[in-house]
This record gives structure tokens, sequence and C-alpha cells, in this order.
């Protein structure tokens, strides 16, 4: 697995796997837990050791119970969780405390890799607050790196002229048709590594084409084009997949290079 340096010197695999609507009825986000870690079994035994979830997935404990199952030690995986942007997790630090405290029992570990905050709400301040708990857990050694998830380059500007850490990851929207490679390039500038959730969805038809075309000379899948381009940028990718052949084939892209042309090419899509 090709791993990237974040800002605080830890590495992160480039690809991992996003869980949220594993261990759930039907498969649906809204379904109901049902304790199914077959799923995540089988991607944490095909290879990938970053997992994505969060306190609003309702599924930490599922993560738990696939790593418990799998046999994996627990130092050889990186997961990473999120505190919604809600009040009743972020309206006093005690609350963000108990979040983080919550997030640890569920997962059933002692700390975690990355602890983002999920969403920004219309309280940069109140952002700030947030963060600076999160901080204090860093310097306890129990979140290894903090971050943020779907923050525009207002609210990323208005946190690091305010933060004592820099957020080690922004996770956005980015895909075909939304690459949004001003927040990428804002995130470059400062030191902060961008990783793309759901990396294969809403894509038009038009560039699903183009891309099938590209992947024909490569002999690779529109979705592996997709994801190749990614992480040839440096952009983590954690596509979600309840198949174990696309959970193959999202990983293998690492044995390939795109051509400088398709690369300018997949960047207009």
């Amino acid at each position: 697995m090709n791993n990237l340096t974040l800002n605080t010197g830890i590495t992160i695999p480039i690809i991992g796997i996003g869980t949220n609507t594993f261990g759930k009825e039907n498969k649906d986000f809204m379904g109901a837990i049902n304790n199914d870690t077959s799923e995540l079994e089988s991607a944490l035994n095909m290879g990938y050791t970053l997992i994505d979830t969060a306190i609003a997935y309702r599924n930490e404990s599922v993560v738990a119970l696939a790593i418990k199952r799998s046999g994996l030690k627990r130092e050889s995986l990186f997961i990473t969780s999120k505190i919604p942007g809600k009040p009743e997790y972020t309206d006093t630090d005690e609350l963000v405390e108990k979040a983080i405290l919550s997030s640890l029992k569920e997962l059933d570990t002692d700390y975690i890799d990355l602890y983002l905050i999920h969403h920004p709400w219309d309280d940069k301040d109140g952002i700030v607050r947030v963060w600076k708990v999160l901080e204090r857990y860093v310097e306890k050694g129990v979140l290894k790196a903090i971050g943020v998830s779907n923050f525009n380059v207002e609210q990323l500007t208005h946190l690091l002229a305010n933060c004592t850490l820099k957020p080690a990851v922004n996770q956005i929207e980015s895909h075909p048709g939304s690459w949004n490679d001003d927040i990428v390039d804002f995130c470059r500038i400062n030191n902060i590594n961008v990783e793309a959730w759901s990396p294969l969805k809403r894509i038009p038809e038009t560039s699903l084409e183009t891309l099938k075309k590209i992947g024909l000379k490569y002999g690779k899948t529109w979705a592996q084009i997709v994801l190749r381009y990614q992480i040839e940028r440096n952009v983590i990718v954690i596509p979600k997949s309840h198949s174990t052949e696309r959970q193959k084939e999202n990983l293998d892209i690492l044995e390939f290079n795109l051509s400088d042309e398709d690369k300018a090419l997949i960047k207009t899509l």
C-alpha cells in the first residue's frame, strides 16, 4: 500500500474503504444496525488498512467487531472517525469530550488515528472552540491527527488563523463533475492533505463515456481511472463497495500511470 505523510509526521494509506452503509439492514445508510461485518472483513482480508467511519454512521461498533473478527492488530490499521457538527455534540467542551470518548468506546480502542469535524456550521468561532478541544486530545496522544470534512477555503482560512495545530486532512467531495480543484490547491499550499469521499458517485454520463475510453487504453475500468487520477495528484480516496470484486478492483490501481495527456483530459471532466 502506498502512503502519504500527514503534517503531523504520521503516514496514511492513500486508498481506504468507506463504511457509511456497512453493518446495516439492506445496506441502507438509515437502516438498522445488524452487525454484519462481512463487507469490512472482506476489505481487511484484501489488504485495506484505512477505515473511514463516523459517529453519524452509527456503525463505529461494527468497525470494531470486524477488526476483532479479522484478527488484525490494531496498530496495523488506520482508523478515521468524525464528530458531527451539530449542537448536541459541539455546544460545550464537555459535549465534545463526550463524543470523543464515545468514539473510543464504540471503536474499542484507546486511540484514533484521525478524527475529523464532520461538517462546518455557521459559527466560525464555535468551530475554533471545538478544534481547541480536539487539539488537547492530540496532546494527550488519544487522537493521533485531527482534521475537517466539507470545509471550504473561507472556513479553512479562519481555522488556520486561529489554531495551534493545522488540520491534517480536509475530507471533501471530489470526483468528475466536481473536482473541487480550488480547495485541493488551497490545501496543498497549506500542507493539508485532501481526502475524497464517495469519489465514484454522481459522475455525469458524458464523463463516464470518456473515462471508459481512457480505461480501454490501460486495461482498467472507468472507476480505476478516476481513483488513479486522484492518487496521482496525492488525493486520498475512500471508495465504498459491498462487492468483493469491486473492492479488489478499487485497490488494484497502484501498478500503472496515466499519461500527461490523459490527466489533462480527466481534469476537464
